[in-house]
């Protein structure tokens, strides 16, 4: 694959995304209001990069950022949860980027799930999770009989298979009583990718 046109840009999203990552993993299930701001804070200011990138740039595809930089503008766009209006502006990019080659059709299904959730209505893929003390709980699915065909369209695997992966990632890590890795802490919804 060609080398990003922009890779200062890209090692700033990358950053970004796995500092808030290693954050994420770090933070203990009993989370204190002050512990729970800053994860928000730190959500919001890379929010506020990837807003300034995209006004600069457009959004920060594969070509401009490479693979892992597009994965990380996703990941970072999945956790501006205080900001829902930026949260449905990068759904309607990232659909188009779909379009051009430039975004998985993974990276929407997320976001589109995680901002159905934030609106309040179930989720259509399936891809959306909340933590609760003793294990991860699937939020609300639209049409749950027919979840796998929807998921087969997007190139996404069977549901079994992704709540495995969750469950087993939330066993690996509970015993360290941490949150899971790439998630939101406490009562926000949680998201299957790793």
């Amino acid at each position: 694959m060609a080398e990003p046109q922009r890779p200062d840009i890209a090692r700033d999203l990358i950053d970004r995304a796995q500092e808030a990552r290693e954050r994420r993993s770090k933070l203990s299930r009993a989370l204190s209001h002050a512990e729970i701001g800053m994860g928000r804070h730190c959500d919001h200011a890379n929010a506020q990069v990837l807003r300034r990138v995209i006004g600069d740039h457009g959004w920060p595809g594969r070509s401009m950022v490479g693979a892992e930089g597009a994965d990380a503008a996703a990941r970072i766009a999945l956790h501006a949860d205080t900001d829902p209006d930026f949260q449905r502006s990068a759904l309607r990019l990232i659909a188009a980027a779909v379009d051009s080659g430039e975004a998985t059709s993974r990276q929407w299904a997320h976001l589109f799930d995680r901002c159905r959730v934030n609106a309040g209505h179930a989720q259509t893929y399936g891809t959306q999770y909340r933590l609760s003390a003793t294990s991860v709980e699937l939020l609300p699915v639209h049409d749950a009989q027919h979840l796998d065909e929807r998921r087969a369209r997007l190139g996404l695997p069977p549901f079994s298979t992704a709540q495995e992966a969750i469950r087993r990632r939330y066993a690996r890590e509970s015993g360290a009583e941490h949150a899971l890795d790439d998630e939101p802490a406490q009562a926000e919804p949680l998201d299957a990718a790793a």
